[in-house]
């Protein structure tokens, strides 16, 4: 749970690295989240919560999915490429899946290194 809420945290942070157990761990969570959320949705007969949701952490994931790719050494603007239909998703797929620069990058030092929460 200290990943998913790490993501808040850092609601608007696009600079610095994230590990791939943050990344992944916060994508868990909220795929976990919107099935409750669509659920009670279509219980209700209203979207309105699941909406509320994506709409809340549209800014966390996509500053979390640039760290991610800070993290491989690579630039924020990746991110672009997942506009490419099927394509552009497997190739971001892969650079999130990549193990992270080990030394310091230009995106600044390994998170592996830093003190655990």
């Amino acid at each position: 749970m200290n990943w998913y809420l790490e993501a808040f945290k850092k609601y608007a942070v696009f600079s610095g690295r994230a590990r791939r157990k943050e990344f992944w761990m916060f994508q868990l969570f909220n795929i976990i989240v919107s099935i409750v959320l669509s659920i009670i949705d279509q219980a209700l007969g209203i979207q309105l919560l699941s909406l509320i949701y994506v709409l809340a952490v549209l800014i966390p994931s996509l500053a979390l999915s640039v760290r991610r790719l800070h993290d491989t050494g690579r630039s924020g603007w990746w991110i672009l490429i997942g506009l490419i239909p099927l394509v552009g998703f497997i190739i971001l797929l892969v650079f999130y899946c990549s193990e992270g620069d080990q030394a310091q990058n230009a995106h600044g030092p390994n998170p592996k290194l830093a003190p655990a929460y």
